[in-house]
């Protein structure tokens, strides 16, 4: 098959459109063809048609006649005049239409050459055979047809203005260790392509000497062009027409066609005898063909190469001067389009430099995120609405004000004594529903004057230690969650009694400091699972929150993934980090020496003690009023001495009630404060070192080649996705500047 480009001929008229075909031409040169269509005529036949003689005609060009070097790639052929010169001057490049090896292939050409002979046509081709990697003999592996377009350009004197584009000729059977059944597909999309092309003049060539009623390019042409107002019919091979057949091929040429339609034009090439003696003239041979019985019936505009030519320039230029106009919009089109898909694709990574760049960015909106998260500056963006997440100061306070709560109501084994019935610990929170109480003293929660611990509630059989799910890729550093049971409500000061009896010594009227220790450790139980809960859902938030953040910052799924595994090792560690200080904390207060500074031991000591000997002289109160209508409460002293009276058993299980008590009250709030302010808020959320601070820019900076690209790195199909819209966009801007 051959794409013919047409210029004008030399006729003043078809002159004037030089300049657009001149243009047409330089946007075949820079590739803009393989984007939109072009105006063009297409020549197309089966590789017995006789297009490439046709071709030899239009051009005064020989082309190879080695069959290992046929067409089989596209070759444009420009020809231009420049009365400038004063001989033919030749040059030639490759126009790549792929993007492997595309710099190894622009860089081939040949320049200024003055002769274009049999020989050094060939040996041309051969060379170009190399360049685009075609094979060269059997068995060597290499395709056989190429894509990419070879170009030539002809200037001289006395050169017409004509364009041909030549490329593969359709075939049906194969060449053993040459050509294949892919290959026939090949050729023949090739072909299809060009002819869909709706701006394309279609030349169907055909042999006269066949049923062309028959002919498959005459059926694809009709399919693609069923007005036939693209398509001109060309047959060769007149003289190979059985003697008494030629009244129907003028008959077929001269007959009247559609008003539409391009009609036929007869064309008789040298044969192979003849190609040999170069003094035979073609078109001197041809001319006295037709001046022949019974030929010489044909119009004139119906045969010859001159006729065919002139036609073609005719079509060319009316063609051009068409779909000019809308060649200039579609290229602004184009490039509009392919500037936006390039710009989808981000910034380019392809280098060391634009990686760090690319990832300092991400870095950068991730620590903005962070930033107002932990400022609750929500509302500067509009992620915070959408991912609650994010929210991350919120939702760690939340589970603060949680864990002391959960702390308060169930974190003690049993409840402590008391006397007063505004100090229960065992019911949660806001439930309006009074605590048990005996005659002697109920045993309720702990609670504390000076905070809200003092409320009712009603008993709950357990809550879970863990508020939140696991998140997957860290579950395995993550403690389960447990159910934790409510405190026993009575039989604290039977329990303190058989742990006094299993370890008491030689003391009298006291008892040792360690059954202090022993029964703080009993009775904090509860504190490993509600800690460890706890600090694994503030891990969870802060995973989750880094997950979601850098999910805002990066929107490649991939890059975000492949930066989160790579901080995973790091992160662990923070999060290890944490659940170690946790421990380190509950060792401190379960395993260590009981001791506090804090002057709020002794004074909930004394509260104790005072409000039992209040409570146990209640019912031997007396009321009396004053004078002045004061009523005032008064006991005697020896109803305080009697009701008081105690064993020296109970006397020490009371005091180390009272001293546990105490105790606890100042150890647990100093474990709460010291859980969410040192292992919760310093290693994991607001600290030097929280986890959130490692996607910094000097982890960046500390990142190696290898590491960036294998982080932030472009996959190869974007690369080549790339490289191809960015040849597009530079090959259409030169387009669109050629079409100002």
């Amino acid at each position: 098959m051959t794409v013919i480009q047409k210029a004008p001929a030399e006729a003043s008229t078809m002159l004037a459109d030089s300049s657009l075909l001149e243009k047409i031409d330089q946007l075949f040169a820079c590739n803009v063809g393989e984007y939109i269509n072009l105006p063009q005529l297409v020549v197309v036949g089966d590789q017995s048609s006789g297009k490439s003689s046709v071709l030899e005609g239009l051009t005064n060009l020989k082309f190879p006649r080695n069959s290992g070097l046929c067409t089989r790639f596209a070759t444009q052929i420009i020809f231009r005049r420049d009365r400038k010169l004063k001989t033919r001057k030749i040059s030639g490049s490759i126009i790549s239409t792929t993007h492997d090896d595309e710099k190894e292939k622009s860089g081939w050409s040949i320049s200024d050459i003055e002769t274009l002979n049999d020989s050094e046509f060939e040996k041309m081709m051969a060379e170009v055979h190399v360049v685009m990697g075609l094979s060269n003999s059997v068995g060597d592996n290499l395709p056989t047809f190429s894509s990419d377009v070879l170009r030539l350009e002809i200037h001289g004197p006395d050169e017409n203005h004509l364009s041909v584009i030549d490329v593969p000729g359709i075939f049906k059977t194969t060449t053993p260790g040459l050509t294949s059944k892919s290959d026939i597909t090949l050729v023949r999309d090739m072909v299809l392509n060009y002819m869909r092309n709706p701006r394309s003049i279609i030349l169907a060539v055909v042999p006269a000497n066949v049923d062309i009623a028959t002919q498959e390019i005459i059926e694809i042409a009709r399919e693609l062009d069923p007005d036939g107002m693209r398509t001109l019919r060309i047959l060769t091979k007149p003289d190979l027409v059985d003697k008494g057949a030629e009244d129907k091929i003028i008959e077929l040429v001269e007959g009247k066609q559609e008003s539409q339609e391009l009609g036929w034009v007869v064309v008789k090439n040298l044969g192979q005898k003849d190609l040999q003696d170069l003094s035979i003239s073609r078109n001197h041979e041809e001319d006295l063909f037709f001046r022949s019985p019974p030929w010489n019936r044909l119009s004139s505009d119906n045969y010859g190469i001159e006729a065919l030519r002139t036609r073609l320039q005719a079509l060319l230029a009316a063609n051009v001067r068409r779909a000019f106009p809308s060649v200039r919009s579609e290229v602004s089109r184009r490039l509009k389009k392919c500037k936006k898909v390039l710009e989808s694709l981000g910034e380019e990574r392809e280098f060391t430099e634009q990686q760090s760049k690319f990832l300092l960015e991400i870095v950068s909106k991730f620590q903005r995120i962070t930033e107002n998260a932990l400022h609750t500056n929500y509302g500067s963006q509009d992620a915070f609405d959408e991912e609650p997440g994010l929210r991350l100061a919120t939702l760690v306070a939340n589970r603060n004000a949680q864990f002391s709560d959960d702390f308060s109501t169930v974190g003690h084994v049993y409840g402590f004594m008391s006397h007063s019935h505004d100090d229960d610990l065992n019911a949660p929170r806001d439930s309006g529903v009074a605590s048990p109480a005996s005659s002697v003293g109920a045993h309720v929660g702990d609670t504390d004057d000076d905070d809200d611990d003092e409320q009712q509630g009603q008993e709950r059989n357990f809550v879970p230690s863990r508020k939140l799910n696991s998140c997957p890729d860290i579950e395995d550093i993550l403690h389960d969650c447990v159910p934790i049971k409510n405190c026993q409500s009575q039989g604290i000061l039977v329990w303190i009694e058989n742990i006094y009896r299993e370890s008491r010594g030689f003391e009298i009227g006291t008892f040792n400091s360690s059954i202090l220790s022993s029964v703080l450790k009993k009775q904090s139980a509860k504190w490993p699972s509600l800690a460890e809960g706890y600090i694994c859902d503030i891990i969870s938030m802060v995973h989750t929150f880094t997950s979601k953040a850098l999910k805002i910052s990066c929107g490649d799924p991939r890059m975000r993934q492949n930066i989160l595994s790579f901080l995973l090792d790091d992160l662990m560690d923070k999060y290890r980090q944490a659940l170690s200080t946790t421990e380190f904390l509950l060792q401190i207060e379960r395993e260590g020496t009981p001791m506090t500074q804090n002057h709020y031991l002794n004074s909930n000591l004394q509260k104790c003690r005072q409000e039992r000997i209040s409570s146990a002289v209640k019912n031997s109160q007396h009321s009396v009023t004053l004078a002045d209508n004061t009523k005032v409460d008064w006991v005697r002293v020896s109803d305080i001495a009697q009701t008081h009276h105690m064993n020296n058993l109970q006397q020490t299980v009371q005091d180390i009630h009272d001293i546990l008590k105490s105790y606890y009250k100042v150890a647990k709030k100093r474990f709460i404060d010291n859980i969410c302010m040192q292992a919760a808020d310093f290693y994991l959320v607001t600290g030097p070192t929280a986890p959130m601070k490692l996607f910094s820019p000097s982890w960046v900076y500390n990142l190696s080649s290898e590491q960036l690209e294998n982080l932030v790195g472009e996959e190869a199909s974007v690369q080549r996705k790339r490289r191809q819209l960015k040849k597009q966009v530079k090959d259409l801007e030169i387009g669109r500047n050629i079409l100002l």
